[in-house]
């Protein structure tokens, strides 16, 4: 599964909070352990876990941080989650102080009916299952594991008979770039309630030599543009900031053709929340999302490894809040190269996780962006 799952059940959420002060989604490694190989694995992920886990109770302290930060949207993700035995007591605890908790499990032999059963019992919102290609070839050679296509298609069946929403995790890669129609329209097949489509980082086991181009990427993005308004599912993007700028173009573009068929017509200024929709702000590491791993270590994003403190040693909201690291990637006018001068910066400001990891410098413009900011064409 992808380590880095954005789950985006958003009722009763507050969308237009304050990011400096408090995020709009926590993502909780609660284990490294698992039973899969997944070659872009963010976690590079192990069989056994970690003795130096958080434990329950402190984990339980973590849960009560949390919530006091406004009761953002909450994810355990791993590893693989089912690898802790406790975790549906956390999950319990969680949802007993109001947190809203979605699961990302990776499709192994540990999901079995009756652990999909007790997800329902303890009032999980939503599951999250990784699916990298229409055909077990193509996904089981991306998890690395034989048998992992079968494994989730058994898992998925589980949840339509319990009526447990379906979300659906894909990354796009050189591996299954050619097949996305097709996964697609498996989406339609399976009764999926949000396609997830995940951007490739090369973090962990994540290679540069994995990702498809920058003009691969807005191509993709055109396509899900226009995949969106014909299919019966929901579509959101991760590691993808630059999609909410294909969207804005996209429906300005649209707008001013129904204004007399001319592209140059005036229209009125589109507001961020008729674009993005789940997460209405321009939600990126450290922007409204923090990470916390296995050992209480807290990152802008599980795919920006450069860590910002630890919760056995300070509070959760005051490195959220504090963090010089955190406080500069909330601040879209201090990013560099183009990014820090592009008129989409504060809606969209780039990935943050991929500038560090292709330049070694989180401010750093987002380097598999086509898009050339007005500012450098009217210079």
């Amino acid at each position: 599964m992808f380590k880095n799952s954005e789950i985006m059940d958003t009722k009763g959420i507050n969308p237009y909070r304050d990011y400096n002060e408090n995020p709009f989604i926590v993502i909780w490694e609660v284990t490294r352990a698992c039973a899969l190989k997944c070659l872009h694995c963010r976690a590079e992920a192990q069989y056994k876990r970690d003795p130096r886990e958080l434990s329950f109770e402190e984990g339980t302290k973590l849960l009560d941080q949390i919530a006091e930060m406004d009761n953002p949207l909450l994810v355990f993700t791993g590893g693989d989650p089912l690898m802790r035995e406790d975790i549906y007591d956390l999950a319990k605890y969680a949802i007993s102080i109001g947190l809203s908790v979605s699961m990302t499990p990776s499709a192994t032999p540990r999901v079995t009916k009756r652990a999909i059963e007790q997800a329902k019992e303890v009032g999980l919102s939503r599951w999250a299952f990784s699916l990298d290609g229409s055909t077990a070839e193509i996904h089981d050679r991306f998890r690395g594991t034989n048998g992992s296509f079968d494994l989730t298609m058994n898992a998925i069946q589980y949840l339509k008979e319990l009526e447990i929403p379906l979300q659906i995790n894909t990354t796009v890669s050189r591996y299954n770039l050619d097949d996305l129609p097709k996964i697609a329209e498996k989406m339609t097949e399976l009764g999926v309630v949000l396609w997830s489509v995940f951007f490739l980082v090369p973090t962990g086991r994540g290679k540069e030599s994995d990702m498809i181009s920058p003009v691969e990427h807005e191509q993709v993005f055109n396509w899900l543009y226009d995949l969106n308004k014909r299919v019966p599912y929901d579509i959101k993007t991760t590691a993808a900031q630059h999609y909410r700028r294909v969207v804005v173009q996209r429906k300005k573009e649209e707008l001013a053709e129904s204004k007399n068929g001319h592209l140059d017509a005036p229209f009125e200024p589109l507001k961020i929340k008729d674009v993005i929709g789940r997460a209405p702000k321009g939600v990126n590491d450290g922007n409204g999302f923090v990470f916390i791993s296995h050992i209480g270590d807290v990152y802008p994003s599980g795919l920006l490894p450069v860590v910002c403190g630890n919760i056995r040693e300070q509070s959760l909201a005051s490195i959220y809040r504090d963090s010089p690291v955190f406080q500069s990637l909330r601040n879209p006018d201090g990013f560099k190269g183009k990014c820090g001068v592009c008129e989409y910066r504060h809606l969209c400001g780039g990935s943050r996780s991929r500038a560090y990891a292709m330049t070694g410098d989180y401010l750093e413009s987002e380097p598999f962006c086509t898009y050339i900011p007005q500012a450098y064409t009217q210079a």
